[in-house]
């Protein structure tokens, strides 16, 4: 019984402290016989801002609707990131889906969120604070959020790199941790 108490206290909570960003929003219209029928699909971008993010899609007839499709996937979908001091990235990444290429770098605190439209979201939504980020050739935003996503899966914490080659953290970062501990 109190098992069940606490599970729609731990739903509210996480309902509170999600972020939630309307990408994009697209009509679209089916002509037939009788006229224009509209339909409206949304792009919305999930996240905890401590390293948690997802994205979804939903259509609908109804723009609201669809964000709440669209919103609920996101929720559903959601991937860990490693961040480096809870406002960075650890280290700078690459990575392309269909014509969009994105650049993500690190970049030392007060920079600020240095991103464009659909990878501003995604990096405010995660909990990124200091990034300086470049998208290259389509401006598509469900092209660009999926390589940006795709960019942020290639991160590794240097607890993962350590432990994957078997070493100490020191030995993976070398003299630059010494000097920070």
């Amino acid at each position: 019984m109190a098992g069940k108490q606490n599970r729609p206290q731990r739903s509210d909570r996480e309902e509170i402290e999600f972020v939630e960003k309307l990408v994009a929003i697209n009509r679209v219209a089916k002509v037939s016989k009788g006229g224009k029928r509209f339909s409206f699909s949304a792009l919305v971008v999930v996240g905890d801002g401590k390293g948690r993010v997802g994205h979804g899609t939903g259509k609908a007839r109804e723009v609201p609707e669809a964000i709440q499709k669209a919103t609920e996937q996101a929720k559903r979908y959601m991937v860990r990131i490693p961040l480096r001091e809870g406002r960075t990235l650890h280290h700078d990444v690459t990575a392309s889906y269909g014509a969009g290429l994105v650049h993500m770098r690190t970049a030392v605190p007060g920079t600020g969120i240095i991103a464009g439209g659909p990878m501003r979201a995604v990096c405010e939504a995660l909990g990124i604070q200091d990034v300086v980020s470049k998208s290259i050739g389509s401006s598509n935003p469900h092209n660009m959020v999926r390589a940006t996503f795709k960019a942020l899966q290639l991160i590794s914490a240097p607890r993962q790199v350590a432990a994957r080659r078997g070493k100490k953290v020191t030995e993976i970062l070398g003299r630059r941790a010494q000097l920070e501990e």
